[in-house]
């Protein structure tokens, strides 16, 4: 019984994090690189390996009432290497997440992550080409 509580709980959590407003999780990512002496561009490029948007989508997006689910959800085109991100992020393994749309967060908050560190965005990516 215990672990269908600990499923519900975690689909609420999932839940709550798909309805967030994509326009202020952006910005968290933008302010979480740029602290670190990354670039809002360098932030927008791995969005766009990620997720396909081209910038004047994702522009629009960051004005636009979209939710953080949907922004991933409607994504033109999805990077097929997206599955090739590994590590940990929030204490979870990336790789280990079973819910895709939640695995997709999990990797754009990894790359955020990485460039955070101060990895080269060419070198970020290019593990994956």
């Amino acid at each position: 019984m215990r672990k269908d509580s600990e499923e519900m709980g975690t689909f609420m959590d999932n839940e709550k994090v798909y309805q967030m407003d994509f326009a202020k999780i952006y910005q968290l990512l933008v302010n979480k690189a740029t602290k670190k002496g990354r670039t809002k561009a360098e932030v927008d490029e791995v969005i766009h390996w990620l997720t396909g948007y081209s910038q004047e989508e994702l522009d629009g997006l960051c004005v636009e009432a979209v939710s953080y689910g949907d922004f991933f959800r409607k994504a033109p085109q999805m990077n097929e290497k997206r599955n090739q991100i590994k590590g940990v992020i929030c204490g979870i393994r990336v790789e280990e997440i079973e819910e895709p749309l939640m695995r997709d967060i999990r990797c754009l908050d990894k790359l955020v992550d990485e460039l955070a560190k101060g990895k080269p965005v060419e070198k970020i990516l290019g593990r994956y080409l």
